[in-house]
């Protein structure tokens, strides 16, 4: 009788680094704390003071650099939650080292580097997984459930509005670090082709309002017009800063049969048989479920919610996106 092969040959516990220190990071180590599958090792991050504070609070190690982190033999997995700008360079060295990776989309702040790190993965047999928890919230779950009663849709809009004043002089307002703003919030994106499939072709434009320091701004409008190969036509908008005076979150869809649009927490689904209200939860909970699955797949090779392909496809469609911004034209996804 042949032996069926594992795809991964790993011992317990797993032993995780963690690159960053913000919200998704403790909320990671949260969850690994708990699980006795996993042992939470060391920390590193760009601040030696919150570096201290997070090795202090969850009682591991830290390291001066994440190249320090990665080197260290007895980590089996890398979890990087730290600059977008940083993502590809510190996965690509954790997968050459030997590591299971994951961290927080995008997973580059280009199509052709995210590719050729999931072409590194495969070659070395190791985890790559992008966390996408949008998929894992209840508005996506919401709109997967009532999607059928919608008929054929035929347009969609994702709008998101933040205003900060005075914006902060952090990296998430640095146009090097932060990146493109629809490849730094890919989910903008990414829910609609985990929904709809393949984009056609894609216009995009892009302002920023630049601060007085090089590099960062204090506020930006990115937009979006997506068509797809089943003729749906979606409008994406992503903007933040000092010249937005209110938040603001829609999210809609317009079929044969239906509408169905959420905006905030409330949800509204209008069809022949009349409107029903939809009230979302809370998003808590979701980081830890997200890597709890991951455990799962590493040990019980359970499947996850999110191949690292779909993050990959969603990211081709955001370059094309600032390809389109930068040359005033639209442009077909290859």
């Amino acid at each position: 009788m042949n032996s069926i092969r594992k795809i991964y040959s790993l011992s317990q516990p797993l032993k995780v680094g963690i690159i960053g220190t913000g919200y998704a990071a403790q909320r990671r180590a949260e969850t690994f704390l708990q699980d006795e599958r996993a042992q939470l090792c060391c920390v590193t991050g760009h601040t030696p003071d919150r570096v201290t504070t997070f090795g202090r609070t969850y009682g591991i190690s830290t390291c001066e650099s994440w190249e320090s982190l990665i080197s260290r033999q007895e980590v089996d997995l890398v979890v990087i939650c730290t600059i977008n700008r940083d993502h590809a360079v510190i996965a690509r060295r954790a997968l050459k080292t030997g590591k299971h990776v994951i961290l927080e989309y995008p997973l580059a702040l280009n199509f052709a580097e995210g590719s050729e790190l999931l072409s590194l993965a495969i070659q070395q047999e190791k985890l790559l997984h992008i966390e996408h928890i949008e998929l894992l919230g209840e508005m996506h779950q919401k709109t997967r459930q009532y999607l059928s009663q919608l008929g054929q849709v035929f347009y969609g809009r994702y709008a998101t509005t933040t205003s900060q004043k005075p914006a902060p002089r952090r990296w998430t307002y640095h146009r090097e670090m932060f990146g493109f703003p629809l490849i730094a919030a890919l989910p903008h994106i990414h829910r609609f082709t985990d929904l709809f499939g393949a984009v056609h072709s894609v216009s995009s434009h892009i302002r920023y309002w630049d601060a007085l320091e090089e590099g960062y701004f204090t506020a930006c409008l990115c937009d979006a017009q997506l068509e797809f190969n089943n003729r749906l036509k979606v409008d994406l908008a992503y903007s933040k800063g000092e010249v937005f005076w209110e938040n603001e979150r829609i999210f809609e869809l317009y079929g044969s049969r239906g509408t169905l649009k959420f905006v905030g927490n409330l949800g509204t689904l209008i069809t022949e048989e009349g409107t029903r209200t939809i009230e979302l939860g809370s998003r808590h909970g979701l980081f830890a479920q997200d890597t709890e699955q991951i455990l799962d797949h590493l040990f019980e090779e359970t499947p996850l919610y999110i191949k690292p392909q779909s993050s990959l496809y969603a990211l081709q469609v955001a370059d094309v996106a600032y390809q389109s911004s930068q040359l005033g034209s639209k442009l077909n996804v290859e």
